[in-house]
């Protein structure tokens, strides 16, 4: 599973993809994967109501 979230990274990074939504259970892992990226403070993940996060990709990174 680790491999398809660094895929899905590489496509929401390319503009291949506008969004990626994670749902609960999966947010451990996909944090995981995530925060060892170089790139890491260009992904900002908006939190919804039951534990969904849906990250998009910022061409600046958060400060």
């Amino acid at each position: 599973m680790q491999e398809s979230y660094e895929e899905k990274l590489n496509m929401l990074q390319n503009g291949d993809i506008q969004n990626i939504v994670v749902e609960k259970n999966e947010f451990i892992a996909f944090r995981e994967v995530l925060v060892h990226r170089e790139d890491f403070k260009h992904f900002s993940g908006n939190a919804e109501q039951g534990g969904r996060v849906i990250y998009t990709y910022l061409n600046t990174p958060r400060s």
